[in-house]
């Protein structure tokens, strides 16, 4: 049973909104696709989970705090009267272990997620405990991409590589055990600690005017789209939208941008430009929104 779905985070989507709108220098891009890779990677593990056939409670994407220290746990299953938490990367290329430190070949230094891993699972006993609650802890770094491969890896490491995760998966399912009440009030416990607002987030400073306004196609993202009728229209992929979608879309893109400022009539008109006139814009809002103030003060939430 999932008790707590991944969702997409809201550094990524906002990232991709930028990267869509703007130009992003060659660090931020290097960072947004890190992001959406990991992203990726977890998303492929949590398909894999979800087609368990023993009794488990899965929590994805969690964040917790104990003695005032952050962490997150990818992926945490309650399962045959065991916590299995899970650290998911997503790497890919030829790696090799030396010296607790991990490189990608021919020698670049990479995060080594044993030590991530080794943090969370020692915060994560300290928060049971804390709590009164006590299950044996099996904590381990999923190596998700099949193209992945990590030479003088030591044997003991808590490692799953690609070759051996189909059968990791079998040996969760084998001589099942229901859940219990313990096991429940634990998952209860870490979902009523999860912290929604990462602190973590590493968004580059933005303008409204360094971003490129109109509406963009939903199926191809061009802003190659031209206003037929009521209908959006993009030369590129030729894919059409309702005019009205196409505009509620771009209005929530720009709150997802701009949390802070009021919708408006004439805002809205120049953020879209492709839609001919105010009067078009403003029947949309008012129908979807709802009307606050009046003349030059009014706006829309």
């Amino acid at each position: 049973m999932i008790l707590k779905h991944r969702t997409k985070p809201d550094e990524l989507i906002l990232l991709e909104l930028l990267d869509k709108r703007s130009e992003l220098s060659s660090k931020d891009m290097q960072y947004f696709s890190n992001l959406k890779k990991g992203y990726d990677g977890e998303l492929l593990f949590d398909i894999l989970t979800e087609q368990l056939h023993s009794e488990c409670l899965l929590l994805n994407d969690l964040l917790l705090e104990v003695n005032n220290t952050i962490f997150q746990i990818d992926n945490l299953n309650l399962i045959n009267g065991k916590i299995h938490f899970y650290e998911v990367k997503n790497y890919e290329g030829d790696y090799y272990y030396e010296s607790n430190k991990l490189f990608k070949k021919p020698k670049q230094e990479v995060s080594n997620p044993l030590l991530q891993l080794s943090r969370s699972e020692t915060l994560l006993n300290q928060l049971l405990r804390s709590h009164g609650c006590h299950l044996p802890i099996e904590a381990s770094v999923i190596f998700i991409n099949p193209s992945f491969t990590l030479y003088q890896a030591p044997l003991n490491l808590p490692v799953i590589f690609p070759t051996q995760i189909k059968n990791h998966m079998k040996t969760l399912d084998t001589n099942p055990v229901k859940i219990n009440e313990k096991q429940k009030k634990i998952a209860d416990l870490l979902m009523s600690l999860h912290i929604t607002k990462s602190p973590f987030t590493k968004i580059p400073s933005y303008h409204y005017e360094q971003l490129q306004k109109g509406i963009t196609c939903e199926k191809c993202d061009s802003f190659s789209v031209v206003v037929e009728g009521k209908k959006c229209k993009c030369k590129e992929c030729e894919h059409k939208e309702s005019v009205t979608n196409a505009v509620l879309r771009s209005v929530k893109e720009y709150q997802i941008l701009f949390p802070e400022e009021k919708i408006t009539t004439n805002l809205v008109y120049d953020w879209c430009q492709v839609v001919p006139t105010k009067k078009w814009i403003r029947q949309i809002l008012k129908k979807n929104y709802k009307l606050v103030g009046v003349h030059q003060w009014a706006y829309f939430e």
